[in-house]
């Protein structure tokens, strides 16, 4: 008996892969890439098994000229994704959404779909992206004619179970002459109640802030380590984000350098207080721009879902101060929020595990997203 024929997607602006893992636990293949940040590009290849030729790690629009060099991978995708970066989405911009030069990654994800046909696409972006509607069906006419018929959604990650505040626009496309309407209503059909933010950490190791500022090579059981052994405790999240597999290391679980008066801002403010708290009052840094910064230190409620996962955290986790350690989440916290598998890798510098872990889609959400376009192919 022949096998039956695998359905095969192309992510572009891949990232680090959250839209693709959450697409393969849908039961999707992944049989193109595209990312242009190399490091990010590693971290996919390290958890998902693709050949060389299967990549193309720069520009798309570089990628775009060069096709039909890659037509063998792409020309058969039953499904394309990505997520293209758009600056140009404000209501007050009078510019045409496709002639902006703030969007020419948008463009260049058109040009991609015209030439790859797909049976099925995805796009997610801001929910800004809304604003122009009108302009993107026509962008959509322009560039794919009548063949496709697509619609949109602002999805809330934290709808279906992911332990946060994230909300994306979701647009669905098929030539198959599916209505997208019926996909959402799939899509709809799967919502839960979101996990807490103590879900997603408990049982974890304990951490403190690393002292030595510089030196991103310590690792040592205080502040972390990229990896060890370690046996998960096995709670209703751990079953969500990993299934029934059995884990038994420990990535990306290594805090950052913070000074003595940071680690002592995290201390005293009680879970869910910002700057403005009088109990840091006294060491309180940019007293006189209060206004501004009211949220330049946050410490996260336990007991709520987390507040958007963001690439910012490369830069401190000031914004995210762990609910009930005197420190900043780490990367594989970071990365649970964002429902990772606890044995997806990040590579790469430190800070940088992060900045992938804050671009991504969350897998679950993603998984939704597959699993509703499974039921139509």
């Amino acid at each position: 008996m022949a096998s039956k024929k695998p359905y095969t997607f192309v992510d572009l602006f891949a990232g680090c892969g959250g839209l693709s893992t959450g697409l393969e636990q849908a039961g999707f293949t992944p049989c193109f890439v595209n990312e242009i940040v190399e490091t990010y590009c590693n971290t996919y290849k390290k958890n998902h098994v693709l050949s060389d030729e299967q990549y193309f790690v720069g520009d798309i629009n570089e990628l775009n000229k060069n096709l039909s060099n890659y037509k063998r991978h792409i020309s058969n995708a039953t499904l394309v994704c990505g997520g293209p970066p758009c600056q140009g989405f404000s209501m007050a911009n009078r510019q045409r959404v496709i002639d902006d030069p703030r969007n020419n990654l948008y463009k260049a994800y058109l040009t991609f779909l015209r030439y790859a046909r797909p049976h099925f696409f995805i796009m997610e972006n801001v929910k800004g992206m809304a604003n122009k509607i009108s302009e993107i069906k026509e962008n959509f006419k322009e560039y794919l004619g009548d063949e496709y018929q697509f619609d949109y959604a602002l999805l809330r990650a934290q709808d279906y179970g992911v332990p946060q505040n994230r909300e994306r626009l979701i647009f669905i496309g098929n030539r198959d002459g599916v209505d997208p309407k019926q996909i959402f209503a799939e899509i709809e059909k799967q919502k839960r109640p979101a996990f807490t933010l103590k879900d997603a950490l408990i049982g974890l190791p304990h951490l403190e802030a690393r002292k030595e500022k510089g030196q991103q090579d310590v690792e040592n059981e205080e502040s972390g380590f990229t990896v060890r052994k370690f046996k998960y405790p096995k709670n209703d999240f751990y079953q969500f984000i990993n299934g029934k597999r059995n884990i038994d290391k420990l990535y990306n679980h290594k805090n950052r350098y913070n000074n003595e008066r940071d680690i002592e801002i995290y201390r005293r403010l009680p879970q869910g207080a910002n700057s403005l708290h009088e109990s840091i009052a006294d060491i309180m840094p940019y007293k006189k721009r209060n206004d501004i910064f009211k949220d330049k230190y946050f410490k996260l409620d336990e007991t709520q879902i987390c507040k958007t996962i963001t690439s910012h955290m490369k830069f401190d986790c000031n914004m995210y101060i762990h609910p009930w350690e005197a420190r900043g989440l780490s990367p594989r916290e970071a990365a649970r929020i964002q429902t990772f598998p606890d044995d997806y890798i990040f590579t790469g510098p430190q800070n940088s595990w992060y900045a992938q872990i804050g671009n991504a889609v969350p897998v679950k959400l993603a998984f939704v997203i597959g699993n509703a376009i499974r039921k139509f192919l």
